[in-house]
This record gives structure tokens, C-alpha cells and sequence, in this order.
């Protein structure tokens, strides 16, 4: 017995080292590829931008669609989680209540899907970057890495894939449209979207002024 709990706490620490060397690593390094571009075997179309070249139309966008609590939460949202779990217990869609930071250390560390063990990896990666990254890193990753159509990941790939001009330039509508095909890209139409898509980036859209407003977004460009 004695020689498991070696072993274990053994691979605990190394498994702590090596996670703390990759969120170091990708503080300053793009990270090159995630288990979900690999894994979906739909090919890979990318362009890393810095988070300066890419307009903050889509910053906004993202936080008023995802997670308007951005730059307020320590990288979990407790009252949407716990929203998430109750309309989950009643049956019908399942709905998440997953912040940024989690979706970012998800797509960047991790593999798509559920389970608790991948949330409990999930949960100690969004601490991590969470104190290592800062919240203008965490924006600038997962605005790099997110899925925004077939085999096409970053708002970069996703802007020229839609708009045939680049992220640096997008407007209040392209961007609300990317956004609220986020979380199903390979589903929802960015161009010429019609029925909830349409009607959910015309409520993004709306809801882009409040961030502006409010300043839902000042941790990003502080």
C-alpha cells in the first residue's frame, strides 16, 4: 500500500510541474494545436492575431454572448453554474454554465465532451491561468483557439472564412453573428443566419452596448 501512495503522489507532482510548465509556456507562446482541432478530423485552418488586431466589436460580443461576468469572476461563475443545474435536473437541452476561463482551459489543455474528470482538470487549469495568464491572455487565447466553423479555429480563420476580410475590422453585426454561433459553429450559419441564430445575434448585438456601457469588458484593454 505504501508503495502506491508513493507512486501516486509521485505522478500528482509530476502532473502539477508539467501543468504549471505548459500555462507558463503559453503565457508567451501561441499554443500550436489543441486535442479539439486534432480529434474532429475536419483539418485545421488557423491564423493567430494578437488580441491588438483583432477588433473589440468581437470582445464584446464574446462576453455579452458567453460571459458577462468576465472581468468581475475569479474564472467560475457560481450563480450560472448553479442556474445550469437546475434546468439540467429538469430534463430537456442540456445547458452549461461554463465562463470563459473554462471554455479557454478546455479547448486549449483538455478534450471536448463532459464527465467529472475532465471538469475537475477543467477546474484546476482555469485556476492556473486564472493567475498566471491574466484576463487579457485568457481573452487572446480563447479568441485564437475557439472553434468558429468546420475545421476553422480563431477569429482570425473564422473573419476571412466569413467575411473575406480580417478580424482587425469587423463590425457590431459580423461580430454579434460569430458569436452566436460559437457554441455550435459547425451548426449555425454566420452568414445570412436565419431563425433563433438570427434572432440570438440580434440579442447579442443589443447586448454589446451594455458591456460597452458598463464596462463589461475594461479588463480586457485596462
Amino acid at each position: 500500500m505504501l508503495w502506491f501512495l508513493k507512486l501516486l503522489a509521485k505522478i500528482i507532482l509530476w502532473f502539477i510541474g508539467l501543468s504549471l510548465a505548459f500555462v507558463l509556456l503559453f503565457k508567451f507562446v501561441p499554443p500550436p494545436v489543441t486535442a479539439t482541432m486534432v480529434m474532429n478530423g475536419d483539418g485545421i485552418t488557423k491564423d493567430w492575431e494578437s488580441l491588438a488586431n483583432i477588433d473589440r466589436n468581437l470582445v464584446t460580443a464574446v462576453i455579452a454572448a458567453e460571459d458577462g461576468k468576465f472581468c468581475s469572476h475569479d474564472g467560475f461563475d457560481v450563480e450560472a453554474i448553479e442556474t445550469a443545474i437546475k434546468r439540467n435536473a429538469q430534463g430537456g437541452r442540456i445547458r452549461g454554465g461554463s465562463t470563459i476561463s473554462q471554455q479557454t482551459a478546455k479547448n486549449v489543455f483538455l478534450w471536448q465532451g463532459g464527465g467529472y474528470v475532465r471538469k475537475g482538470f477543467e477546474a484546476w487549469f482555469t485556476f492556473l491561468i486564472e493567475k498566471i495568464w491574466g484576463k487579457r491572455r485568457i481573452m487572446e487565447v480563447y479568441l485564437n483557439v475557439a472553434e468558429t466553423g468546420i475545421g476553422t479555429y480563431g477569429a482570425e480563420a473564422g473573419a476571412q472564412r466569413y467575411f473575406d476580410h480580417s478580424a482587425s475590422r469587423l463590425t457590431k453585426t459580423e461580430a454579434a453573428r460569430m458569436a452566436a454561433a460559437l457554441p455550435l459553429p459547425q451548426k449555425r450559419s454566420v452568414v445570412n443566419p436565419t431563425g433563433f441564430t438570427r434572432r440570438y445575434g440580434n440579442t447579442i448585438a443589443a447586448r454589446m452596448g451594455v458591456v460597452r456601457r458598463d464596462g463589461l469588458d475594461s479588463c480586457v484593454y485596462e
